[in-house]
């Protein structure tokens, strides 16, 4: 049953409100003022709040500032002093939706069940946050995952472009993903362009999109990821593998914040943030004439370098652990019981997949091994092809 918060300095409007609502099966609490009501929202969580604005201390539109910086509760404003400027005023600093004393009845109820639906989207959007960021969580207690930790709260916030290296497999997207997660931009998209899997004639319709009828198959007009990012974060994995051609267009775009779409003639403002991740020396690459020395320099404000599994071995029984209990999740199946010795022989290998080989490998053991993981199923199903 949703909980809703009334707050009014009028006592009859209180009761009336609560009667009206009671009826239609809310749970109601109410207040006289202000800090009545920010003492209740500091004991309880409520789905939806109703809030006079004339009120002595402190007014609605003072309240509903200081609500706003601690929930995202959807708020109603109610006032028989409103005017066009009030309304406006209200929405501005984040009101829900604002109604005219006396409420029309109908309305109100509609405005409330309205403001419910959205109170719901917005705790199913930060269950399915928690689901995605718990997908992409980092896991590891070595030194190294410490020092990436570190460096990842520092550079987040900034804004700053990150090219981050490392081997394949190594969890370079995660450290991407993190950067994403704790910036300003984390409720904007964060659009991935593996680089490496477009070919060069495609890559810079995927990045800036293109125009109807601008080649053969464009039988329509399509957004790039650059304006799909808007916002947001733009994260070019293996940019090592980017045709110079879509190097020059990508280094443009940093440079003026504005693309166009191939075969287009308007200039389009964008505002992303862009990470690029590679397994490539970028620096022998420029020595090659393979990548652009100018866009290297655009593009690795900070360097992030991933280190390779066999260089935090200590991490591996983590790692194993955290697999084993995803895999048995998604399987339906009971947790297995690793012995210290196939956990020891695990540790002894150089996993030259890094970390996406050992999750692999882990998988296999969770489907053919029993109920008791040793030393020998490791031998048997997880040992690298390399050992």
């Amino acid at each position: 049953m949703a909980r809703l918060l009334v707050i009014d300095d009028e006592a009859s409007i209180r009761r009336t409100l609560r009667e009206i609502l009671e009826y239609e099966k809310y749970k109601v609490d109410d207040a006289s003022t202000g800090m009545e009501a920010l003492a209740r929202l500091a004991e309880q969580e409520y789905d939806v709040i109703l809030c006079d604005i004339k009120m002595p201390e402190m007014d609605g539109i003072e309240l509903l500032s200081a609500i706003k910086q601690s929930t995202d509760t959807p708020v109603i404003m109610i006032s028989g002093h409103g005017n066009i400027e009030t309304a406006v005023e209200a929405i501005k600093k984040g009101a829900y939706d604002y109604i005219s004393k006396p409420p029309d009845l109908n309305r109100l109820l509609i405005t409330i069940k309205n403001a419910l639906d959205k109170s719901k989207l917005l705790t199913e959007t930060k269950a399915l946050r928690k689901v995605v960021s718990k997908q992409f969580e980092m896991i590891g207690e070595s030194p190294l995952m410490s020092e990436i930790r570190t460096m990842i709260g520092k550079v987040a916030p900034t804004g700053a472009r990150v090219l981050i290296t490392g081997e394949n497999g190594t969890g370079k997207e995660l450290v991407a993903r993190q950067l994403h997660e704790l910036s300003q931009r984390n409720f904007a998209p964060f659009i991935e362009v593996n680089c490496a899997a477009i070919p060069s004639e495609l890559i810079e319709s995927q990045l800036f999109g293109h125009e109807k009828g601008s080649f053969t198959s464009a039988i329509k007009q399509r957004k790039g990821d650059f304006e799909l990012a808007h916002g947001g974060t733009l994260f070019l994995d293996e940019i090592g593998d980017m045709s110079l051609s879509a190097q020059a267009k990508v280094l443009r775009a940093l440079q003026e914040n504005k693309i166009t779409r191939v075969g287009g003639e308007k200039d389009i403002a964008v505002d992303v943030r862009i990470l690029a991740a590679t397994n490539k020396n970028l620096r022998e690459e420029i020595e090659k004439g393979q990548f652009r020395e100018d866009l290297y320099h655009r593009i690795s404000v900070i360097v992030i370098e991933v280190p390779p599994l066999r260089d935090r071995k200590v991490d591996i029984p983590l790692l194993v652990n955290h697999f084993v209990g995803q895999i048995c999740q998604n399987m339906g199946k009971a947790l297995p019981v690793i012995t210290a010795e196939a956990m020891h022989e695990m540790q002894q290998y150089r996993w030259t997949g890094n970390i996406r080989e050992l999750h692999n490998a882990t998988e296999r053991l969770v489907i053919l091994a029993g109920n008791t993981i040793d030393k020998e199923d490791v031998l048997r199903y997880a040992r690298p092809l390399n050992d």
